[in-house]
């Protein structure tokens, strides 16, 4: 839902953390802005991408994520892991320290800056470069379709550390190379590069490095062509397709097409279903 009540935050704000947020017509462009820490990600970082979704401009169809520098994104700051976390931040010594609960609802919070790239109503576009480690691969997973330099080298690196994947990142893994690949790539935390990355489907796209930019940009132009509804409606379609039999698929179909063709030609406006 597009969060009219709270206040986006604005350019300073995203420079502190680390973040560009450009929007030009129908088309956001966030941008992870470290790139003296290979855009490494931070609590904050997780805050101000969740705040940036309930704050998106309603005229926006098209999110596009994309890191700074030679890397999309290191993963995980690596000071939070340190007693001595990041100034104003805390660290994951001192997040454990507070109960269960505690940490549970704060993980929920960072998650919400993952997920609503997959909202309906945009399509979210990743234009990845070099290292998407650990948190940067869960970030590039969260969208849509991803453009990736012929340099990137994706890798799943938390059950390494110790940890779980817990920034949305296994769900899409799996639906996009299988349970016994994302077992594989998951627990030996090895690195997975571009020709690989395409083979899988992790990758809409590959191309030279010096093209990633302008491939994205032609990407996310092509979406726009579509009707904002139909696209919408199409999406919520795809999404719903593999937790439904066929029958229940083409129910759903027909109570979305006929939601259409009464804005498009007349009639009563009958909602279409909007089950994920």
């Amino acid at each position: 839902m597009r969060g009219e009540a709270e206040r986006a935050p604005d350019s300073e704000q995203l420079a502190e953390i680390g973040l560009r947020l450009e929007v030009d017509g129908e088309i956001a462009t966030i941008t992870l802005d470290r790139p003296e820490r290979r855009n490494a990600q931070t609590f904050a970082t997780w805050s101000a991408l969740a705040q940036i979704g309930t704050t998106l401009p309603e005229q926006v169809r098209v999110v596009v994520v994309r890191g700074e520098g030679p890397s999309f994104s290191a993963g995980i700051d690596v000071r939070l892991f340190t007693p001595g976390g990041i100034p104003g931040q805390g660290s994951f010594a001192s997040a454990a320290t507070h109960d269960g609960g505690t940490i549970e609802r704060r993980i929920r919070e960072f998650q919400q800056g993952f997920l609503w790239l997959r909202r309906p109503d945009i399509v979210s576009i990743a234009a990845v470069q070099g290292h998407a480690i650990g948190a940067g691969f869960q970030l590039a997973l969260a969208c849509d379709l991803r453009v990736v330099a012929d340099d990137v080298k994706f890798c799943m690196k938390e059950p390494a550390l110790g940890l779980v994947p817990d920034l949305t990142g296994t769900k899409p893994l799996v639906d996009l190379v299988g349970l016994s690949r994302a077992v594989e790539i998951c627990l030996t935390a090895r690195v997975v590069e571009a020709g690989e990355a395409l083979r899988l489907g992790l990758a809409e796209r590959v191309v030279p490095a010096g093209e990633l930019e302008a491939a994205t940009r032609e990407l996310a132009s092509s979406l726009l062509t579509a009707d904002r509804d139909a696209a919408t409606a199409t999406k919520r379609l795809l999404q719903g397709a593999a937790g439904r039999t066929l029958e229940e698929q083409a129910a759903a179909e027909g109570a979305e097409q006929a939601a259409r063709i009464r804005k498009l030609f007349g009639g009563p406006a009958v909602r279409g279903d909007r089950s994920p």
